[in-house]
């Protein structure tokens, strides 16, 4: 029997604010500092506690998180840095802009986390280019084997960047998602775990690369905003660098700080959802795979991605537009995107397992704001649709 169509429309993922967040952003504005002052210091020291890290350095994006991160290292022309092709283009961009070539490894088809063997084998030392830092993708809310990673690093001394836009919260042997590399950025974009509009962060243990990352995001000045205008700070500064203009405002560190205190009730919901998915989803035919938690994992679930038959993916996604389901895709693979194969010479058939993933992958709505009659709806579009609806 064909479904009745619902009216009302399920979102992808649309961020869960309410009125404390509201009232968090009209303190703001009434105070009269609105960037980088004092609740950007606080959600900084916030999040530092929480993750238990010395430092934590707030900033525009985690785009920004993540171009810091790899000048902080000193990474530039001549290096390599090493990253999964099967993410968000901001990873393989930031690498690039520093002057480095990013090298692609492919991924494992279970939790679509980087391979650590294909890691191993990218690495070079040659004359002219060396590989000189690990970028590790924590995908869809689960962590990467980073006992691994760790290892590879420490054979080859390489310095490890843990991007963990879709895992804040997530643990890997009871660590949290960005406490085991050198350093962890995280987002907060409007999809994210965590949403503040815009923003992200970025958290370390070591004192170098925190001054580092902290004269670069404010145009290079030896002095941020809160110590020059606030009444025990002067207004002499130095510039030191050619900086950038990649800090945090005060309205979006208000919002940050609310979903942040929230966090764990949201983790634990989107937990909840993804096993109504799972109970409502195992067995459909047409769906060769459901996302699993692998071992010695504490998934937060940012993502919900299933796969289905290639040859049926695209008109699937269509067919649930048609009845008000807003699906994604995560992600086409960078390495076939027309700029990496003109610079680089990357082509299809490069990554095999990012390309077979990427070509049955859709990930269906998951936010906080999902009922269980949502997820029982969509379970009933997919199998009449994959051709199993009883």
């Amino acid at each position: 029997m064909k479904p009745g169509k619902q009216e009302e429309v399920v979102n992808f993922s649309p961020p869960g604010v309410g009125q404390e967040e509201i009232a968090a952003v009209t303190e703001v504005i009434k105070s009269g500092w609105l960037t980088m002052g004092p609740k950007v210091l606080e959600f900084e020291n916030e999040f530092a506690k929480f993750h238990n890290k010395k430092f934590a350095l707030s900033c525009s994006s985690a785009t920004a998180g993540l171009h810091l991160s790899l000048l902080s290292l000193g990474i530039g022309p001549g290096d390599e840095v090493i990253v999964p092709s099967y993410t968000f283009t901001s990873c393989a961009n930031t690498i690039v802009w520093t002057g480095a070539k990013p090298v692609f490894c492919d991924i494992q088809k279970e939790g679509f986390i980087s391979d650590p063997a294909d890691i191993e084998k990218k690495i070079t030392k040659s004359a002219s280019r060396r590989t000189k830092a690990l970028m590790i993708v924590h995908y869809g809310g689960q962590m990467a084997e980073m006992a691994e990673v760790i290892r590879i690093a420490k054979k080859n001394n390489l310095r490890v960047i843990e991007d963990c836009a879709h895992s804040p919260g997530a643990k890997y042997q009871g660590k949290l998602a960005g406490t085991i590399g050198d350093l962890g950025v995280f987002s907060f974009y409007p999809t994210k775990n965590i949403a503040s509009a815009e923003g992200g962060m970025v958290i370390t243990d070591d004192p170098k690369l925190a001054e580092e990352i902290k004269i670069l995001r404010l145009h290079g000045m030896s002095s941020d905003a809160f110590n020059r205008y606030s009444k025990t700070g002067s207004w002499a500064y130095e510039i030191t660098e050619a900086g950038f203009k990649y800090n945090m405002t005060d309205i979006q560190a208000a919002i940050g700080l609310v979903q942040f205190k929230k966090l764990g009730v949201h983790n634990q919901k989107r937990k909840d959802l993804a096993e109504l998915y799972h109970q409502k989803l195992t067995g459909t035919y047409g769906i060769e795979s459901l996302p699993t938690v692998l071992s010695e994992r504490e998934n937060v679930w940012h993502l919900y991605p299933v796969l289905v038959d290639p040859t049926q993916r695209d008109l699937l996604i269509e067919k649930l537009k048609e009845y008000n389901i807003l699906p994604s895709v995560h992600f086409i693979p960078i390495h076939l995107q027309p700029f990496y194969q003109k610079k680089f010479g990357y082509q299809k058939g490069d990554l095999p397992i990012s390309e077979w993933v990427f070509e049955r992958e859709i990930s269906l709505p998951m936010h906080t704001g999902l009922a269980e009659k949502d997820i029982e709806y969509i379970a009933k579009v997919l199998r009449y649709f994959l051709g199993s609806y009883i």
